[in-house]
């Protein structure tokens, strides 16, 4: 069977951060490049902004320091402020592909613990349908330099900390 056929099991991360249920979900989602990898961007340039459209089919995207704009994913849904789904663009050689069909979806659920702290659930699904390489892309979101590091860098701005870099997964 054919790397694009066969089914990948998705990559998951849940933690506990010290702040309210609704904080974690406007962090996440409207202020998504104080905590997002600088090195994790799609644009050729400096990136200037990061940012949601709030609605389903609204883009998830970069903008250089010149304007530019790159779409590296859609909203696909939205519950402010328990869950937020978006498909994601990015291909295993990291280029972007609006197709539907060759599209992975990245799911996260925002429950709260109490009034002060939040559990934050991430999912990446559908990884076989970025086709040949999808499984060395799920390697890569799997990793320390992937989704493990993206969340850290989530809790640290949620919890008032500087975001760490990229190399301390």
């Amino acid at each position: 069977m054919s790397e694009s056929r066969t089914q990948l099991a998705p990559v998951t991360r849940e933690l506990v951060v010290g702040a309210p249920l609704e904080t974690c979900y406007r962090v996440f989602v409207e202020e998504i490049g104080t905590w997002w990898p600088v090195e994790h961007h799609m644009v050729e340039g400096p990136v200037a902004a990061m940012k949601v459209e709030q609605r389903v089919g609204g883009r998830c995207y970069d903008v250089d320091a010149n304007g530019a704009e790159c779409q590296w994913g859609t909203v696909l849904a939205l519950d402010p402020p328990r869950r937020f789904v978006f498909a994601w663009h990015v291909q295993p050689d990291w280029t972007l592909d609006l197709d539907p069909a060759r599209q992975s979806e990245v799911q996260v659920t925002f429950t709260a613990v109490d009034a002060s702290r939040t559990s934050v659930r991430l999912e990446h699904r559908n990884l076989e349908r970025h086709g040949d390489g999808s499984s060395g892309l799920r390697e890569a979101v799997d990793s320390p330099g992937g989704w493990t590091i993206s969340l850290a860098r989530l809790s640290d701005v949620l919890e008032g900390r500087p975001p760490r870099p990229l190399q301390a997964a």
